[in-house]
This record gives C-alpha cells, sequence and structure tokens, in this order.
C-alpha cells in the first residue's frame, strides 16, 4: 500500500463518518496526505485530517478521530489504527499490506512514479538559450541539467511538455563574434568589445576552409560570411556537447526568424490593440508600468531598430500561438531584474501573469579543485565551460551534483569528491546501491533463486523492520515525483534516492536475500528478492529523471 492509496482510504472514512453522523461531504478536502512520523514508533503513517475538519464540522478533533480510528481500523491492511494529543491519527500496516508495495513496484517498471498530477498542463520549458558566440559556460551547464530533469519530471507527472532552446543570432552580440572571427582569420588582435579564447581560432580556421576567398573580398561581405558561417559551426558544436550531456531540445527556435516571418510587427499590434503603446521621442513604448513594472520599455527605437524586448515579446506571443498554457523560462542570476518586466509584458497581451509564465531564477556555480575555484577554461579562455565539467567530474556525476542541489543557492563543487568511489560522493553512494541490486539479481539466477510468479508473492513474510523500512521510503517515491514536478525541484528527487540507499544498505545487512551455502530456497528468499528488485526499479527510475545511468556493475 503506497502513501497515496493510504491517503484515499483515510479520506474515504471520513466520507463515511460524515455520511454516518449526517455532516456536510463537501466540507471534505477533495485529497488529503498521511506523513511518515519523525519517530517510528508512533506508527507507520500519520493523519492529521481529523484536526482539519474538527472544527469545520463542529465536532471536537479528539472525537472526529476516534471515529475515523474505528472506521479505518476495518479496512483491510490496517493493522491499528491510534489516537494522539488533539487528534492525530497513527496508522499501522499490516505486513501483507506492506509488502504488497513491493511486487506493485516491480509490475509497474518504468511507469511507477508516474501520475496524472499535471496532465492537462501545456508547458513550454526554455533553458541553457546560451548564445551561439563560444561554448556552454558553467551557467549553461547548471540549466543544461536542471532543465532536462525538470523536463523529465514535468512528463512523469502527465503534463504536455516541449523543450526549446531559444537561438540568439540576431543583435549586436553576433556583430562582435562576426568580427572577432574575421580579426583572428586577419591575424589581427581581438576588436576591444570582441571574443576571445581558443575557439575564436578554431572556428576562424573552421570558416577559412570552408570558404578560402574569404579574406580577398570586401569587409562587409567578408562579416557576412563570418557571421553566417561561424554561427553555424558554433551552434552545431552547442548542439553537439549538449548531446552528448545527454540532453536534446524538441525545438530550436531562431531569434531571426521572429523578424524574418514579421511577428516582432505582429507582436506590436497585438499590445496596441490592448491599449498599452504609446509613442514618445521618436520611439515606440509598451507601458509595462501600469502592471508593477519599475519603466515603460522601448519596443522599437528611434532609428527604427528593435529592441532586445522587442523580440523577448514576439517569443512569449508565438509560444502562446503554438498553444501552451504556460511557459517556463530558466534564467541565470543576473537576470533577476528581467522578471518583472516580462510579467508586466505578459499582463499587457492580456494573460495572467502568475498562470501563464514562470521564471526560474539559477544561482552561481565553481566547480573546486584543491580548494581553489576552477575559473578559466584551457578552450574558452575566460569561462568554465560544458566540456571543463564533463572532464572533470564525467557526465552522470556533473548531471547528479548540478541536480541535487536547489537551482536558487549557489554551490561549490568539489572535484575531488564528486569522483571518489567512496559514500561521501552521493553520486557514487546511489549507483552503489543500483549495481548491488544488479548484482543481487545475477547471483540469484547463479543458485536458482527466482522471484517466481506475482501470485506465488508472500508479502506477509517482509516483516523484518528493515525490510518496513525499505519499503515505506519505496512508497514515498510517487508523491517525491509529483511534488519535485509542481515545484520545480528536481533537488527532492537526488536526495530522496540517497534516503533510499541508505534504507536499502540497512536492509541488506540486516536481512540476507541469498540462500546461505546449502540451505534451501524460501518464500522469504523469493519475497526478499522482489524488495530487492523493487528497490533496484525504483532507483533507476530516479536516476532516469535525473539524466544519470543507473549500472548494473561498478
Amino acid at each position: 500500500m503506497t502513501p497515496a492509496n493510504l491517503a484515499d482510504t483515510v479520506l474515504s472514512a471520513a466520507r463515511a463518518v460524515f455520511e454516518t453522523r449526517g455532516l456536510d461531504v463537501s466540507q471534505l478536502p477533495e485529497t488529503t496526505t498521511v506523513e511518515r512520523p519523525r519517530n517510528p514508533e508512533h506508527g507507520d503513517y500519520a493523519s492529521t485530517l481529523a484536526l482539519q475538519l474538527g472544527k469545520k464540522a463542529g465536532v471536537a478533533p479528539r472525537e472526529l478521530a476516534a471515529e475515523l480510528a474505528e472506521a479505518l481500523s476495518k479496512q483491510a491492511g490496517i493493522k491499528s489504527v491510534e489516537i494522539a494529543g488533539p487528534g492525530f491519527l497513527n496508522i499501522r500496516l499490516d505486513a501483507a499490506a506492506a509488502g504488497q508495495l513491493a511486487r506493485d513496484i516491480v509490475l509497474a517498471g518504468q511507469t511507477y512514479g508516474h501520475s496524472d498530477t499535471l496532465k492537462r498542463e501545456r508547458i513550454n520549458l526554455e533553458f541553457v538559450s546560451a548564445n551561439p558566440t563560444g561554448p556552454v559556460h558553467i551557467g549553461g551547464v547548471r540549466w543544461a541539467a536542471v532543465g532536462d530533469a525538470l523536463s523529465r519530471l514535468l512528463r512523469a507527472a502527465g503534463a504536455e511538455v516541449g523543450t526549446e532552446y531559444y537561438f540568439n543570432d540576431a543583435g549586436s552580440q553576433i556583430d562582435r563574434f562576426a568580427r572577432s572571427l574575421y580579426a583572428n582569420a586577419k591575424g589581427d588582435p581581438a576588436p576591444e568589445d570582441g571574443y576571445g579564447g581558443a575557439y575564436i581560432a578554431e572556428i576562424a580556421q573552421a570558416v577559412l576552409a570552408e570558404a578560402p576567398e574569404v579574406l580577398s573580398v570586401g569587409e562587409p561581405v567578408a562579416l557576412e560570411t563570418f557571421r553566417r558561417v561561424g554561427v553555424d559551426l558554433m551552434f552545431a558544436e552547442i548542439k553537439a556537447s549538449l548531446t552528448e550531456f545527454g540532453v536534446r531540445f524538441d525545438t530550436y527556435f531562431n531569434e531571426k526568424d521572429l523578424h524574418a516571418r514579421g511577428e516582432l510587427d505582429e507582436a506590436l499590434e497585438t499590445l496596441r490593440t490592448q491599449g498599452h503603446i504609446f509613442e514618445a521621442d521618436g520611439a515606440t513604448w509598451l507601458r509595462t508600468t501600469e502592471f508593477g513594472d519599475d519603466k515603460d520599455r522601448v519596443l522599437r527605437k528611434s532609428d527604427g531598430d528593435w529592441t532586445y524586448f522587442a523580440a523577448d515579446c514576439a517569443y512569449y506571443l508565438d509560444k502562446r500561438k503554438r498553444g501552451f498554457d504556460r511557459v517556463v523560462i530558466m534564467l541565470g542570476a543576473d537576470h533577476h531584474g528581467y522578471i518583472g518586466r516580462m510579467k508586466a509584458m505578459v499582463a499587457c497581451f492580456g494573460d495572467d501573469p502568475e498562470k501563464n509564465l514562470e521564471i526560474l531564477i539559477g544561482q552561481l556555480v565553481n566547480l573546486v579543485r584543491d580548494g581553489e575555484p576552477v575559473r578559466m577554461s584551457k578552450r574558452a579562455g575566460t569561462v568554465v565551460t560544458l566540456e571543463d565539467f564533463v572532464d572533470a567530474l564525467g557526465v552522470d556525476a556533473t548531471r547528479y551534483a548540478l541536480a541535487r542541489y536547489s537551482s536558487d543557492s549557489p554551490i561549490d563543487l568539489d572535484v575531488e569528491l564528486w569522483t571518489s568511489a567512496t559514500r561521501e560522493n552521493p553520486v557514487y553512494y546511489v549507483q552503489y546501491v543500483a549495481a548491488r541490486t544488479a548484482g543481487v539479481a545475477r547471483n540469484a539466477a547463479d543458485v536458482g533463486l527466482t522471484r517466481g510468479e506475482a501470485d506465488d508473492f508472500h508479502p506477509e513474510l517482509l516483516a523484518h523492520e528493515k525490510e518496513n523500512d525499505l519499503l515505506k521510503a519505496l512508497g514515498e517515491y510517487p508523491d517525491v515525483v509529483a511534488r519535485s514536478a509542481q515545484l520545480r525541484e528536481p533537488h527532492h528527487v537526488a536526495r530522496y534516492l540517497e534516503e533510499v540507499s541508505g534504507a536499502y544498505h540497512r536492509f541488506y545487512d540486516k536481512c540476507r536475500v541469498l540462500p546461505l551455502g546449502d540451505e534451501p530456497i524460501s518464500d522469504l528468499h523469493r519475497a526478499r528478492l522482489w524488495l530487492n528488485d523493487a528497490t533496484r526499479t525504483v532507483i533507476a527510475n530516479g536516476l532516469g529523471l535525473l539524466g544519470v545511468s543507473a549500472p548494473e556493475r561498478m
């Protein structure tokens, strides 16, 4: 029995009590929850429903709790219910009901933990979106790991998700990139506002290889060639490095397409129709101060050029026209001031800023070696890149480490820790359990131990304290996934996996799965193999949500 199943049972019992008493059943919540008590001696699960409903129903909470306890005690799978304090319910399951979860998890396989929590939501999730003027740097690496994990979580919770990379291939930064490539190809120093690093020389040489005559034409034509070819080469490299990192986007959206298709004009006219456009000083403005922004924003400058914010408006409108109900954008710490203007822009379109737009801000990451931050890439020259991370930690450790912490907290990742084969290394600790459970299954097969048919499973035999602790931990997985998706916080999954890993180690130390010596294979061995394989399923599923492998051997 999972916590969700038990919570439904508690709510059904409350409904029965209300109907018997003639109370208004509309006062009952649509859902309720049960929690694991901090002190295991208080039971397997606790419910506060009687406390929540007592005052509303005009019944003393402890009196209501007593009737709920009586109703619950008659339910299959519930061993006992005790009342504590002013009306807490402490619930104990019988061993069979608790143990049945192991079979349910194994049979569910990769779908265990999936739900319909966000079934009716269509979410556009944009992350990374680094400018195509250099390799993905340290901030983008964090969003690559967290954003991809979040997309997997949202889908597991039932949402329809479209992942998107916004390709900023229009604007002044691309001009600076082209001039940097051109200067390098000629053997000149980089422009004062240009880009440096070995990658600039690599891209410049690649452009020369593709267009060997480029230095013999006039500067305007040469710059256009370096711009077009250089951006294509840089973005191909970005996509390749993200793919090697396990991150693939459903859509790569080009900013220049917004301009080519006239979508900025369309957005402007839509905002004008909404009554929020005004002209001043020869420029076209959006009156965002009406919706809490600190100042109004220019959309089109007096020289006729569009601003970056105009492209933001057009891009948001494009996403909404594609049918997405919610636009989620993941940005770095230096974009915090971006939130107010974007929320105001959404309101100017007539949308609900709290419903249709979410902006998630990620804080800084430092890669630390020998106690000192790694500050410079050998290739990029001024920043730490995705390749640097992977070279230092590996793909699995990088993805797990970056997803393990709340994205709104700065973190230092120690190279020695995250590459060590010790239990202090969180990803090693979890992957070791994945490998150990697979090893137990292999060894079981070698001695002729199999789980047997599902109908021959004896869940009541899983009565040891450590078996019960592990079962309770495994039962929390669906709630962890749903909550992590709703909160947009994948780090809860990582921390949960570490908790499950600890519970499995304690089970493994106290409850032998394989027969010893000439000991005959028993139903208890088979039951424990179900529990072992259920643990493997949960660990593999959870790591999969983080984009991390669940090795069979280490």
